[in-house]
């Protein structure tokens, strides 16, 4: 069977470089070419100005590019500079900001897309590159490992509250204008797009996966997911065997905190619960809630079971629909 052919690179003695070091070198020169700095507009009183900077990764032939929603919120076009310093004008197909995607659009490109890979298939512990353009440095590359999966981080966004879930974490530095590149682990194959919306020097990823391939889908069909959403920041946990004996679940996911006036506030969910199915499915990570969140279930009744002080309660929360400003 054939195999992608990688780009080549110096050679060096293996007294200099370590392997580690000559497995960063090979996934920069394969994943570099694919990551455009970009520069998105509005329109103001005064004029066109720059309002949003990042990255973002091209994904289709036909010049669709992958990025942050918070790169491009309020704008509608602007242009990305690659690598090779060839430059594209971009119009905004869609963005959706409970997952912090959107999509851009310029004409067909001549490079080949980025390969797309599969976050299931991290490990905490596992090398992975990110590749980005931060505090305008284009094509600057840092690399780390993968420190935890399925978070769900609350941020600001417009001086709305929000919460991005089932990110990556990662040690891979991560600064301003880094929003929107990739993330890609050791066969140069982008496993997360790159997002440094939370700050506080933690190095986040929106993950390649089932969930994310669906609303790149629908952004690039209708230009806008609608999400519904319950409101609530959880993390993955191993249950205690008596837990294990009693529910039949190894895991769920335990709240971490739960927003004011959301679905799952008005349910009666708390932080400290844990919470084993949604709908009668099993819940072990974000993305197995998220995938009952789509527009499908927005104002159904669903209902949840936790775990709450060793006695399971079962509940009933209503997904609403999430707001075009995050809420």
């Amino acid at each position: 069977m054939d195999q992608a052919r990688e780009p080549a690179f110096p050679e060096y003695d293996d007294d200099v470089l370590d392997s580690y070091s000559q497995t960063v070198m090979r996934v920069a020169a394969a994943v570099t070419p694919h990551v455009a700095a970009i520069e998105m507009t509005a329109a103001r009183r005064n004029g066109r100005g720059r309002v949003g900077a990042g990255s973002a990764v091209l994904f289709t032939e036909d010049g669709y590019l992958l990025t942050n929603s918070h790169v491009v919120a309020g704008t509608r076009t602007g242009h990305a500079v690659f690598a090779d310093g060839s430059r594209m004008e971009l119009e905004l197909v869609g963005a959706d900001p409970l997952s912090d995607l959107a999509v851009v659009h310029g004409r067909r490109a001549k490079l080949p897309p980025a390969v797309f890979g599969a976050a299931e298939s991290l490990h905490v512990g596992q090398l992975v590159v990110a590749v980005g353009n931060p505090l305008g440095l284009a094509g600057s590359v840092t690399a780390g490992v993968v420190s935890g999966l399925g978070r769900a981080i609350p941020v600001w966004s417009g001086g709305n509250r929000r919460v991005i879930e089932d990110v990556i974490q990662t040690d891979a530095a991560l600064n301003p204008g880094n929003s929107g590149g990739a993330l890609a682990d050791t066969h140069s194959r982008i496993v997360g797009i790159n997002t440094a919306v939370a700050g506080a020097g933690l190095g986040l990823a929106i993950p390649i996966n089932a969930t994310t391939r669906r609303i790149i889908s629908a952004l690039l069909s209708d230009g806008r997911v609608r999400r519904a959403y319950l409101g609530l920041v959880s993390t993955p946990m191993r249950l205690n065997p008596s837990a294990v004996i009693r529910t039949g679940q190894r895991e769920g996911l335990r709240i971490v905190e739960v927003l004011p006036g959301s679905p799952a506030d008005k349910a009666g969910l708390t932080a400290g619960d844990v919470l084993l199915t949604a709908g009668g499915r099993p819940v072990s990570d974000a993305e197995s809630l998220q995938r009952l969140l789509f527009s499908d279930a927005i104002g159904e009744p669903l209902d949840v079971a936790v775990l709450r002080d060793g006695v399971e309660l079962h509940l009933v929360a209503v997904p609403e629909e999430m707001s075009s400003n995050g809420n």
